[in-house]
């Protein structure tokens, strides 16, 4: 049996630029969500929302366990109007001119985005109507 021996530390090190590469990818998807915030009213419309249920969370002192469902929500509205960006983008480049197809990838993107923001708003009822409406 051959003998397990460690490998050279040259091996071991990252290759060259990893590290900034890695950095650099953190720029890139922040100039990316600019972009879409730039582009997108609804993307604006999802960062006000989210401006004012943190003020809320504040406000009324939420637990730590509503802040995470509250984030989580949030999050996930984001990202998925992030992604119907995307696709909405990438249809357009591939078929610029009107196909079915690319009509139903569309759809299909922004209804994720409404079930995504149904799935908040659900969560911020949850969260926060208690505090507003104390029964």
């Amino acid at each position: 049996m051959a003998e397990l021996t460690p490998p050279p530390a040259e091996r071991l090190r990252p290759p060259a630029g990893l590290w900034r590469r890695r950095v650099a990818s953190f720029g890139h998807a922040f100039r990316g969500v600019g972009a879409a915030l730039g582009s997108e009213v609804h993307l604006r419309f999802h960062a006000f929302a989210t401006v004012v249920v943190v003020g809320l969370g504040f406000y009324y002192g939420i637990a730590r366990l509503e802040w995470a469902l509250v984030a989580i929500a949030v999050a996930c509205v984001w990202a998925a109007e992030l992604m119907n960006t995307a696709i909405e983008a990438l249809t357009d480049l591939a078929s610029p001119g009107f196909h079915p197809l690319a009509g139903k990838a569309k759809d299909v993107a922004a209804g994720a985005v409404l079930l995504a923001a149904l799935g908040a708003l659900v969560v911020g009822g949850l969260v926060f109507i208690p505090k507003i409406f104390p029964f």
